[in-house]
């Protein structure tokens, strides 16, 4: 049997909620911090929708109307919160040997996240996954999702074209960076937003694990 035509040059994926098992962490982090500022903690859904977006846009959401001077402090309490537990983080099962899979069919692999570089750049570090990415981008870098400049800025340093580029995220926030740069998405449901939302916005599927995402993939990638 001759192998399957590849349909995409360049993958990109999200971090946090689609290869990074962080969304609950995330949640506690923003409650705590309003809590710590004594301003009002918003729920767990609220809290969770802001996941991808830039840490000053999220928090623009969760609280919105507060002075502008104060969304630093906030973003201060968030980091402190994070920075105390990011190390209990951990892949999703299965994210690693599904990277070493696409890496071995001559994909291209990103990242498109929410987190700053310094975050990024950490996560990455202590998943000892740097040498499985072959560009990232961060929202402290560049414009923050839903603006397709990361999408762009990442097809732009390899000579991608959309049609041969696809997005892969947890949230409306991905699936809708993927529209706004005319690239195609897969939306997966263990993240921050409920799958629901994401027909909408046109993926060409959702899934419900690392291994249903990876069997797509390499099947249809």
């Amino acid at each position: 049997m001759s192998p399957v035509p590849r349909r995409f040059d360049l993958i990109v994926f999200d971090w946090d909620g689609t290869l990074f098992d962080s969304t609950g962490l995330i949640v506690q982090c923003i409650q705590g911090a309003c809590r710590d500022l004594d301003l009002p903690v918003p729920d767990d859904q609220r809290a969770a929708y802001v996941i991808g977006l830039g840490l000053h846009d999220a928090l623009q959401h969760v609280v919105p109307g507060l002075p502008a001077e104060r969304y630093p402090e906030l973003g201060r309490r968030y980091r402190h919160h994070y920075f105390a537990k990011q190390h209990e983080l951990v892949l999703f099962p299965g994210t690693l040997d599904m990277l070493q899979a696409l890496k071995a069919r001559n994909h291209w692999l990103a990242v498109a996240t929410g987190k700053s570089r310094a975050g990024l750049d950490e996560a990455l570090a202590h998943s000892s996954l740097h040498a499985m990415f072959d560009a990232t981008r961060t929202a402290d870098e560049t414009a923050s999702k839903p603006h397709p400049r990361m999408l762009m800025e990442l097809m732009a340093e390899f000579g991608a074209a959309p049609e041969r580029t696809l997005m892969i995220g947890d949230t409306t926030h991905d699936l809708q960076l993927a529209a706004n740069a005319g690239t195609a998405s897969l939306g997966v449901s263990y993240g921050a937003h409920e799958p629901d939302a994401f027909h909408a916005l046109g993926p060409l599927a959702v899934l419900h694990s690392t291994a249903e995402l990876q069997d797509w993939l390499l099947e249809h990638a």
